[in-house]
């Protein structure tokens, strides 16, 4: 056991994932980077090893029960407390597809990942987070999963309309709120993040924000002190409407 205190990414292999783990272990914190795929991983793990980071490599699905207990039983084997959740992995299926059209696969899909992957996710990782005492759990959410942004004509998220992304994002942030108001009064703070249009895989890299800079409001939640927040929505402005 040790008494560095540990934070969880998931879907840390590349993207705002792999951002948010640098900045975290540049944070002095021991960071377990989640991902499904074995060997992109361990690759991600070796390179910011490197740099002197204190990192380490997580299998963890987060769209499969077992995985994810697996996983659960993992980091508890080795540490006694998770003292930064960061539920990050996400995924677009289809950018091209009207709503009336898009199959039922895809939208079960997209939800099983973004929406029931951080409940699960969340779910493990609770008798962790209030071993920590004073946890920090950051949903990686998105400016479509606003309703007021994405039905104000003056928003470039008005102009997205992508079925299974924007509704898995939408609930997202109630499943923030739930959670918040469950854990408040132990002293585990929840909030959920908008990174802003980064050039990722998952659009394609159409964004125009690094990785980086996409990531520091999740790092920037994931380290609040005691007087911060909790129950809310952030972007690189402050609060965001729901």
């Amino acid at each position: 056991m040790t008494d560095k205190r540990q934070a969880l990414v998931t879907g840390a292999n590349k993207g705002i994932g792999l951002a948010i783990s640098k900045g975290l272990a540049q944070a002095g914190l021991s960071v377990w980077m989640g991902a499904r795929d074995r060997s992109r991983g361990k690759e991600a793990v070796r390179a910011l090893r490197d740099e002197g980071l204190d990192v380490k490599f997580l299998e963890i699905d987060v769209a499969d029960d077992k995985s994810v207990r697996r996983a659960a039983e993992a980091v508890g084997a080795d540490v006694g407390a998770l003292h930064v959740l960061v539920n990050n992995a996400g995924i677009i299926l289809d950018l091209e597809t009207p709503p009336s059209e898009l199959s039922m696969e895809d939208v079960k899909a997209t939800y099983e990942v973004n929406l029931y992957g951080p409940i699960r996710v969340t779910q493990a990782f609770t008798p962790l987070l209030k071993a920590a005492g004073d946890a920090r759990v950051v949903m990686m959410g998105s400016g479509v999963g606003s309703l007021t942004l994405v039905t104000d004509p003056t928003s470039i998220f008005s102009t997205v309309n992508l079925l299974a992304y924007t509704s898995s994002k939408v609930a997202l942030n109630a499943v923030t709120v739930s959670f918040a108001k469950e854990f408040e009064a132990l002293g585990i703070k929840v909030n959920a993040v908008e990174p802003g249009h980064v050039r990722t895989d998952l659009n394609n890299n159409t964004g125009f924000l690094t990785p980086e800079e996409g990531a520091v409001t999740a790092i920037k939640m994931a380290l609040i002190d005691q007087s911060g927040p909790t129950g809310g929505f952030f972007g690189s402005h402050g609060r965001q409407p729901w």
